[in-house]
């Protein structure tokens, strides 16, 4: 049995790995495009501002670990093509030779790609990159195109186009490195992945931290600047207002999103949805014969929306580990996503899991959100802070549906969301989560933990309107 798997990175890695550990025998190859498989993507911004020392730190396993696994990695290895009847895959070998690699199953792996939003400059003929410190950020080699421009160039400066995760973890990163920081987002709100209210605090931390935060402002183009400007680079704007906006930076940093990286699978017919990613049943089985796929080239199955397109890390591993054991004749089902993600921001920590308010209504529930503040342990015990919450319940099942949080980085949020996930994975009601028996001592919390806080200021809330 020779198995192949498309990637190095969560999903690629993952497969190979489970494998691996089903059936020793089994002979696992994987093809990676770069030299730096299994390295930790989301934890470039941490290497970023010096919090992680070394590049190499990043990996969550060496070669050498991995080798010693009993997989085979063909590094700087690109796929070209899949011969689907055949059961062979074309690549160009890291010498520059083309071969053909037999399998007997298949796992594609090829995860996603970085959204280049339509900015003169950045797109076309004479766009500017790395090297004129213009940059995205998405692999181990747009990092060191980052580091080169900081520590050649002397940065001073930045624009970041964008204000997602990515985006407000480099803009923690640069701020860290003593730059600048202009951060520019064409929404009303930075952090889109929760509600506008926790949005605000977000953007009210990152400017309290000296970062110059433009909502509802669009960036147009990226263009370099004429001596004698101390800046090298112009960043032109508009707001929705119409309002023209120019800022002068050092380098600029375009984190608008990523998208799935699936030509290599849509070249052999797989089935594609409407954004592109690669149509899996839960098996992780693409329809194509012995050909598997997982990652951020998939769809997702969603717990509460059925399929959709999710890209995360967590989910990565996990349909990846599904596509390893099922290659080998295995059925186990990927369970599903519920979207569940922290993010630290500067001080400050925001996290979400299920549906936030408007994508409940979307999905034809009749939701109720309930924002409320508790203490993240008794306040008598010095250093308490308060968390802010949203719980979404809907209003004829009380079903909870979702929930966000928002506070200091030592309030334990992520943990906390975990809560919400798990009860969320398991259909609870809003009510039952005052049921849960969760630890308490003064230091660490309370006898009612924060989040069943908010689930019971929510029933309050449902009562009320009721009456």
């Amino acid at each position: 049995m020779h198995l192949v798997m498309i990637g190095g990175s969560d999903a690629g890695i993952s497969a190979a790995l489970r494998a691996r550990e089903l059936e020793p025998s089994a002979d696992v190859t994987v093809v990676v495009a770069d030299a730096y498989p299994n390295f930790s993507i989301c934890g470039i911004p941490y290497y970023v501002s010096g919090e992680v020392a070394h590049w190499r730190n990043l990996a969550h396993r060496t070669v050498a670990d991995l080798e010693a696994t009993g997989m085979a990695l063909r590094l700087d290895t690109t796929a070209q093509r899949i011969d689907v009847p055949g059961r062979k895959l074309q690549v160009t070998a890291a010498n520059g030779r083309d071969e053909l690699i037999s399998y007997d199953k298949l796992v594609i792996g090829t995860g996603a790609v970085p959204v280049q939003p339509p900015i003169a400059g950045l797109t076309g003929p004479g766009a500017l990159g790395p090297d004129d410190g213009v940059h995205v950020l998405h692999t181990m080699s747009d990092t060191f195109a980052v580091m080169r421009t900081l520590q050649e160039t002397s940065a001073a400066s930045a624009v970041i186009i964008g204000a997602g995760y990515v985006g407000l973890e480099m803009a923690d990163a640069l701020i860290a490195r003593g730059l600048s920081v202009t951060q520019i987002e064409q929404l009303p709100e930075v952090l889109a992945t929760v509600d506008a209210d926790l949005g605000t605090l977000a953007r009210a931390e990152l400017a309290a931290q000296g970062v110059e935060v433009l909502t509802r402002t669009t960036a147009r183009q990226i263009s370099k600047t004429s001596a004698p400007s101390p800046a090298r680079l112009r960043v032109q704007a508009q707001t929705a207002s119409g309002e023209a906006v120019e800022r002068a930076a050092d380098m600029v940093l375009v984190v608008t999103g990523v998208r799935p990286d699936t030509g290599l699978a849509a070249a052999a017919r797989a089935r594609l949805d409407a954004r592109g990613a690669i149509r899996v049943d839960p098996a992780m089985r693409t329809g194509l014969p012995d050909v598997l796929a997982a990652g951020d080239c998939v769809v997702t199955h969603h717990r509460l929306l059925g399929q959709t397109y999710l890209p995360l890390g967590t989910t990565a591993h996990k349909q990846g580990r599904v596509a390893g054991e099922n290659a080998l004749g295995g059925n186990r089902q990927f369970a599903g996503s519920l979207g569940t993600q922290v993010v630290k921001i500067f001080d400050q920590v925001a996290a979400r899991t299920g549906l936030r308010h408007d994508e409940a209504m979307a999905a034809g529930f009749d939701p109720i959100t309930v924002q409320s503040e508790a203490d993240d342990h008794k306040a008598y015990y010095p250093a308490s802070h308060r968390i802010t919450m949203r719980v979404t319940g809907d209003r004829a099942t009380g079903r909870l549906l979702g929930m966000q949080l928002f506070g200091h980085k030592h309030a334990e949020i992520a943990k906390r969301i975990d809560i919400a996930a798990t009860a969320i994975f398991h259909a609870m009601t809003v009510e039952d989560m005052s049921d849960l028996d969760l630890s308490y001592t003064p230091p660490l919390g309370s006898p009612w933990e924060a989040v069943q806080m908010g689930a019971q200021a929510w029933d309050r809330e449902v009562q009320r309107l009721s009456r």
